[in-house]
């Protein structure tokens, strides 16, 4: 058995342009940082292999720290640790692999060929491939199949790619020659969530995500894989490891104050996290400045911002006694409102008096 951590899509140095630029220089070094800290994590639980699948780099124009900090970073890991170059950090002579030093534990394929580094101290291999430019057609593990001479190893495979997608740019991999590989695992990077562990056959392979978002088109929980593969079986968990998350947040402001719909809506703690607050419902008319509310609840979160989606108000009580369905509706929930003995009550009374006239209307 060989303990596995399984990372890839750092995308350090990314742009981050929905931020100030003092924010996006933090971010920047909170990315590297987090990449020492993912290192001590496997460390401190017994990893003896790094496998990073690709785009570890946002792209070839670095600054000129972060080649050193991520070298410095995996030189401490005490296994060793195999990298497959992505698209966006593809593999050439010029590019931060090629001119980094990097310590003796670190291996980086090179070739679009799949290559192989056997680690018989963990009694493993590993097979794996690396972009040589930014696009790849050809399908990634076509007429592959583990040696022979392997048989008695664990066979892991370490690839940048998409799997089902035969017109992918970007190394497309077709299910049925992960079945036919060989492979004991597949560690897959590019696809930035984490949806479980697939098997192909007798494979299993998976794309652990990104270390951590960077917009609100990856929204919940990042991190990596650790696990064991051997004797027969792959036992892989996934990591949430990220600092801070994108969060999309809807609430429902009828009839309510701003401010205090929004913060009693909140989960307990904000402060890390960039929030998109969508307020949705309907506008009390009274012309409110979002800009003045989103300065005021803006220090709630590292980085807010508001959108309206309300509608304009309307006459819930319009129609309230005709001969109709929704007449009678109204009547009778206007009688309920009457003899409410509570503000908590009378608003309960109202949004369920909006929420069946929608459903009367035909309205979602």
């Amino acid at each position: 058995m060989v303990r596995v951590l399984h990372a890839s899509d750092f995308h350090l140095d990314s742009a981050y342009g929905g931020l100030s630029p003092e924010q996006a220089r933090q971010r920047r070094q909170e990315s590297r940082d987090l990449v020492r800290s993912m290192v001590d994590y496997g460390n401190d639980h017994g990893a003896q292999l790094l496998l990073l699948a690709g785009d570890l780099l946002d792209s070839d124009a670095v600054y000129g720290q972060t080649g050193a900090e991520l070298s410095a970073a995996l030189s401490a890991f005490r296994g060793e640790v195999v990298i497959a170059p992505g698209n966006h950090d593809y593999y050439t002579a010029g590019s931060p692999y090629a001119t980094t030093l990097w310590s003796e534990n670190v291996h980086i394929f090179t070739s679009p060929a799949m290559e192989r580094i056997a680690f018989p101290q963990y009694g493993c291999v590993v097979y794996g491939a690396a972009f040589t430019e930014g696009e790849v057609t050809e399908a990634g593990l076509s007429g592959f199949s583990v040696r022979p001479e392997d048989g008695e190893l664990t066979k892991i495979g370490l690839l940048h790619g998409e799997v089902g997608s035969k017109d992918s740019h970007y190394r497309p991999i077709r299910v049925e020659d992960i079945a036919k590989s060989g492979l004991d695992y597949l560690a897959l990077g590019h696809v930035h969530r984490y949806d479980g562990v697939q098997t192909a056959g007798s494979v299993s392979y998976a794309y652990c995500g990104c270390l951590e978002g960077r917009g609100f088109d990856e929204l919940g929980e990042k991190g990596f894989l650790l696990g064991d593969i051997g004797d027969g079986t792959v036992a892989m968990r996934f990591v949430p490891f990220a600092r801070r998350h994108y969060c999309i947040h809807s609430v429902d402001v009828t009839g309510r104050d701003l401010t205090e719909a929004i913060l009693e809506s909140l989960p307990p703690r904000t402060e890390d996290d960039l929030y998109r607050i969508i307020l949705t419902g309907e506008r009390s008319g009274e012309g409110e400045v979002l800009a003045a509310l989103e300065q005021q609840i803006a220090p709630k979160f590292y980085q807010l911002e508001l959108r309206d989606h309300r509608t304009a108000r309307r006459d819930i009580w319009a129609g309230c006694g005709e001969d109709s369905l929704r007449g009678i509706f109204l009547q009778k929930m206007k009688q309920r409102l009457e003899a409410a003995e509570s503000d908590e009550e009378r608003r309960k009374i109202e949004l369920a008096v909006r929420f069946g006239a929608d459903a009367l209307d035909g309205r979602e």
